[in-house]
């Protein structure tokens, strides 16, 4: 029995109890659901359904929750229900009802997890989007970690995701780039503000062994922008596909202003009435929808703002026909939220169709100091930094484990152990140990083929077990929801370690010379679908689940 069953038939009970009371059933939620205690004494699962309909229902909350234990109690697959406190429902499974699971996980394979909380929505995940001047820093690396991840959950709970990179080739920092390449090239200095590193020497030569007559040609810094540009961000693009992240969508900043997407923004909040005129420049008001301050949208020397570029990017994707824009940006862009939401409202949209999650930046630690430059940036550690140190799992792990409004000292130490410090090893471990289970039992002969019976798994350790597998599609909606993928990966650690503490205490497999029991049999099954849970976990994840280690 899972969660969400359990949850389906305390809701049963209690529109039942409410009919033979004469209770006014439009109070009565869609659903409910079920909590585990913290206390294991307290059973298995909690309800607090009578806490919260009682007043509404002009009753007692006590006397609702025992006219609800009443009902549930006869239901299938319960064997108490307690009250506890001023009403709250103390629910005990049968025994083999919590066994159930485990035919669930087997018959759904990689499907197990998935939820449809999310049918209905589709969704444009804008993350990443590092400007082409050099190489994916290690703060944009977390958000390749995360939203990706976070597509994974989306996608897992019904959610059309398209994943998309903000390609901003447009801009003053773009011709600054573009003149440092020039610069280097000739041996000069490079100008004020502008890009160094090794990165940056490797580009400029491989465009002038392209272009052999490069400096002597009138259209050098053109040459330089665009070879430059492309170099760039096929090095992103590289760099980002090896940690396995690819983009649905990358959408060029550049075809904003050649397509005249700007212009017909404008026309569309002037037509709003939301656009002034000042000091020679044009205005948006979005203090009228609560910006601190109004936000230029043009320079008085015509040049656009790159507020303007976000506003025509938004009613592009609305155009698009995605109803949620999620867009994930670093902790220096707090002040972005604001203005957005206010752009939102100047365009007549409802602001719920945009959410803007924002992040906090990492460190990198080595002997437990700050890893600070990268060889090849020169001024940052990037993303082929830290893979180099601990590689694509650990890291990715690593930067979906944590609350993304919390900044996180990644440890070179700690995420290349190999023991249980290292949390990415002590979940993949687990996933491997269960696999080295099932190659011994394929080599005495035994499979999983025959009658599963779930009533044989009665043990502490598997009962523990099997509440932790239940949890799985009720982890990933939440993730999914609440924007939060460090949810699975604390599950997967809590997971692994329920799985580590069964081991350590139940034998599965007969000694040599021993026969196979009903109860090793079903332990068998239920190893199998652990695997299976931790192994959909770590795909949500963008980590590995490695057979043998």
């Amino acid at each position: 029995m899972t969660p969400e069953s359990l949850a389906e038939k305390v809701l049963s009970a209690t529109v039942t109890a409410f009919n033979a009371a004469g209770l006014d059933t439009s109070v009565l939620p869609a659903k409910t659901t079920v909590e585990r205690p913290r206390n294991p004494e307290h059973g298995d699962y909690a309800s607090t359904i009578a806490l919260q309909l009682a007043k509404k229902a002009g009753t007692q909350p006590r006397s609702l929750a025992e006219q609800i234990a009443a009902e549930l109690v006869d239901a299938e697959g319960i064997e108490s229900v307690e009250l506890a406190g001023p009403g709250f429902l103390n629910i005990t499974l049968a025994a083999g009802a919590a066994g159930e699971i485990v035919g669930t996980i087997v018959g759904q394979g990689a499907k197990f997890g998935t939820n449809t909380t999310m049918n209905s929505d589709r969704i444009n995940l804008e993350f990443v989007s590092a400007n082409p001047t050099g190489p994916v820093h290690l703060g944009a690396t977390r958000w390749a970690a995360v939203g990706n991840a976070l597509a994974r959950v989306m996608q897992a709970s019904g959610a059309e995701v398209v994943q998309e990179y903000y390609f901003n080739d447009a801009g003053a920092q773009i011709d600054r780039f573009a003149e440092s390449l020039y610069a280097i090239a000739q041996g000069r200095d490079i100008p004020e503000d502008g890009y160094a590193g090794a990165y940056m020497e490797d580009i400029a030569q491989e465009i002038v062994d392209n272009n052999p007559d490069i400096l002597e040609s009138d259209n050098a810094l053109r040459t330089f922008r665009n070879e430059g540009i492309d170099l760039m961000f096929a090095d992103i693009k590289r760099s980002l596909a090896d940690f396995g992240v690819e983009f649905d969508v990358y959408f060029n900043e550049r075809d904003l202003h050649e397509s005249h997407a700007l212009e017909d923004a404008l026309e569309k909040l002037s037509a709003a009435g939301h656009v002034f005129e000042k000091d020679g420049a044009t205005w948006l008001r979005t203090t009228t929808f609560g910006d601190d301050k109004d936000r230029p949208l043009k320079k008085s020397d015509g040049a656009w703002t790159y507020f303007a570029a976000d506003c025509a990017y938004y009613l592009n994707k609305r155009k698009r026909g995605f109803e949620h824009n999620v867009i994930m940006l670093a902790a220096d862009h707090h002040g972005y939220v604001g203005r957005m939401n206010a752009m939102t409202q100047c365009f007549g949209d409802n602001p719920a169709h945009l959410e803007l999650i924002i992040g906090q930046f990492v460190n990198l630690l080595k002997d437990g100091q700050p890893v600070r430059m990268s060889k090849r940036a020169g001024t940052v550690v990037t993303l082929d930094d830290v893979v180099e140190q601990i590689g694509v799992d650990a890291t990715r792990y690593a930067l979906a484990r944590y609350s993304m409004d919390t900044p996180i000292d990644l440890d070179i130490d700690r995420w290349t152990r190999h023991n249980s410090d290292n949390p990415v090893y002590y979940v993949q471990y687990a996933h491997a140990r269960i696999s080295a289970v099932i190659r011994n039992a394929a080599e005495k002969g035994i499979i999983l083929g025959g009658t599963y019976r779930a009533e044989e798994l009665t043990h502490e350790r598997e009962l523990d077990l099997l509440k932790e597998l239940a949890e799985f599609p009720n982890v990933v909606a939440s993730a999914a929801e609440l924007r939060e993928i460090h949810r699975v990966a604390r599950y997967a650690e809590g997971l692994a370690g329920a799985y580590h503490r069964f081991y350590s205490e139940c034998r599965i497999l007969p000694r040599d010379g021993e026969k196979l029991t009903e109860t090793g049999l079903s332990r068998l099954w239920l190893a199998e679908a652990t695997r299976i849970t931790l192994r959909n976990a770590l795909r949500m994840l963008g980590v590995s689940a490695p057979d043998r280690m």
